[in-house]
């Protein structure tokens, strides 16, 4: 049993983190080029956001929402 649990830790230790050790390697040269990834994330969140928001204002514009109270009875 003691082997199998090495082999899940040598998994995740060898593979499966290997990127965040490249990472975290090359945080200490570039700090800009490790946090690359991150500022694509917030940048693609950004636009979507950007994105619903509009979508909302003209769906309001056209009133196509249904603003009854009939959702709930205790309304």
């Amino acid at each position: 049993m003691k082997d199998f649990f090495n082999a899940i830790q040598d998994l995740f230790v060898d593979f499966l983190f290997a990127p965040f050790d490249a990472l975290r390697a090359l945080e200490l040269e570039n700090w800009w080029s490790a946090n690359l990834i991150s500022w694509m994330f917030i940048i693609i969140c950004i636009v979507a956001m950007v994105y619903w928001m509009l979508q909302l204002k003209e769906h309001s514009k056209n009133n196509e929402e249904d603003k009854s109270v009939t959702s709930h009875s205790y309304l």
